[in-house]
């Protein structure tokens, strides 16, 4: 277990460029298995779940040549389907959730797929149900063994439908979109996710010669087609570190240009306006409502430094509420980030957490650190910010997973000493070589193995 060294109090400067998107690379990275060409993938971050779902790609028998740091190429016309009853297959899935996208495409091109209970972050219970739902929806067969924890699904020929989601889950939305592209017939989905990520697959998908339309709405229309052939793929800047360094910028009190945030979501649905809108939605907005400033500046963010920021109120004076909400709604991954940085603006804030029973207990050690916090429920946090006069006092932490180590290495930064946060492979998880890239920051942070 590896340990930051962190001497917070200290202001930030420079620029600093976000890595690929997380979330996007999972999905884009599974897809490739629908093919039997080759699929080049480009601006791929180099942290640890991608890494892992890299190495299983291989490992299945996928062809895999790396070009540079971030280019792959992926070619899937010899997957060994054996492997997906060693144990070794099973191990590797149980440590990364990222695997669940693997049944999809399996299942379209394979006709069956086994995948036991995958893993990820501790924030709460993260159920499969729309998944399999929807599977089944189109002709799949769904066996669930209990005492293994593993999860089976069959079919001779999947035949398209309509579903309406239960909920708009992004990876259950991406496996039922990987599965219909190459099912007979017409699928139609609402409810469905619409985040960029999404966006993103169904782009690349039709990059491949699938047929997808409604792209970027909740309304997704499918013609399933015989076969996919490869094509090349740029994954989109990753949103959530975007977040995370406004956060950053606020709490440190320092000026930070955040580069090339922006980049073009194709397809045939487009939101109006610059780029950085449709890229990060209400990101932006949100961190302006706790008084931080955001400035766009063509394909970039500048965050200016400031001594102070004040939460706004709604009109008629009641206090404000930051809640997270599917695309184009506020997305749960930066809650964690917003909490941090409501407790130096001054004012009251509301942060209700909706998704995940677990992913605000980590406001314990916040409070250690000084903050004025009152975790109402599982999903719930009451801020009364101090304002500019207020310094988080240094703490030892530990990262219980990936959203709440960020934020927790957030505080520390802002912190008046020195801190320690254990269990950074967490961080790793989403965060590509952040110790290095904060140093260029002139942050003082240090890597203890």
């Amino acid at each position: 277990m590896a340990t930051f060294k962190i001497t917070g109090g200290k202001k930030l400067e420079g620029s600093i460029t976000p890595q690929g998107a997380k979330n996007e690379a999972l999905q884009v990275l599974c897809a490739c298995l629908l093919t039997q060409e080759e699929v080049r993938i480009s601006n791929v971050p180099q942290i640890a779940d991608v890494l892992n779902l890299i190495n299983l790609l291989g490992k299945m028998g996928v062809k895999v040549t790396k070009h540079d740091a971030h280019s792959y190429t992926f070619k899937a016309d010899h997957v060994q389907l054996d492997y997906l009853m060693d144990a070794d297959y099973y191990k590797r899935c149980t440590v990364l959730r990222g695997s669940v996208m693997l049944i999809g495409p399996m299942l379209s091109r394979f006709k069956r797929a086994i995948l036991p209970q995958p893993g990820g972050d501790k924030i709460g219970r993260r159920h499969l149900d729309t998944h399999f739902d929807g599977l089944c929806r189109l002709g799949a067969s769904f066996e669930y063994n209990a005492d293994q924890r593993l999860y089976k699904v069959t079919a001779s020929q999947l035949n398209g439908c309509f579903m309406l989601l239960d909920e708009a889950s992004v990876t259950g939305t991406a496996n039922i979109v990987m599965a219909a592209v190459l099912a007979k017939g017409e699928t139609t989905i609402y409810n469905a996710a619409c985040e960029p990520y999404l966006q993103q697959l169904c782009t690349m998908l039709n990059n491949m010669g699938a047929k997808i339309s409604g792209i970027g709405s909740n309304l997704l229309h499918i013609t399933g087609v015989d076969a996919l052939h490869g094509c090349t793929h740029t994954i989109l800047p990753d949103m959530i570190e975007v977040g995370s360094f406004i956060g950053m910028a606020a709490m440190t009190g320092s000026e930070i240009l955040i580069k090339d945030v922006a980049a073009t979501v194709s397809g045939d649905h487009q939101f109006m306006g610059n780029a950085l809108i449709r890229n990060l939605g209400i990101i932006p907005q949100s961190f302006r409502k706790l008084g931080i400033e955001v400035i766009e500046q063509g394909n970039d963010l500048l965050i200016p430094a400031q001594e102070q920021f004040t939460i706004q109120s709604y009109i008629d004076g009641s206090i404000l509420t930051i809640a997270d909400a599917p695309w184009p709604g506020l997305t749960p991954d930066l809650i964690s980030v917003l909490l941090v940085v409501a407790t130096k603006a001054k004012g009251s804030v509301l942060i209700h957490q909706k998704m995940f029973e677990s992913r605000l207990f980590f406001v314990d050690k916040l409070i250690d650190m000084g903050a004025q916090i009152i975790l109402c429920d599982p999903h719930r946090a009451s801020i009364i910010g101090m304002g500019e006069n207020f310094h988080l006092r240094p703490s030892v932490m530990t990262s219980p997973d990936i959203r709440a180590g960020i934020a927790l290495l957030i505080a520390a930064l802002s912190a008046d000493g020195t801190s320690y946060i254990h269990n950074i492979e967490q961080i790793d998880r989403g965060y590509e070589n952040i110790d290095q890239r904060l140093i260029s920051l002139k942050a003082a942070i240090e890597r203890i193995d």
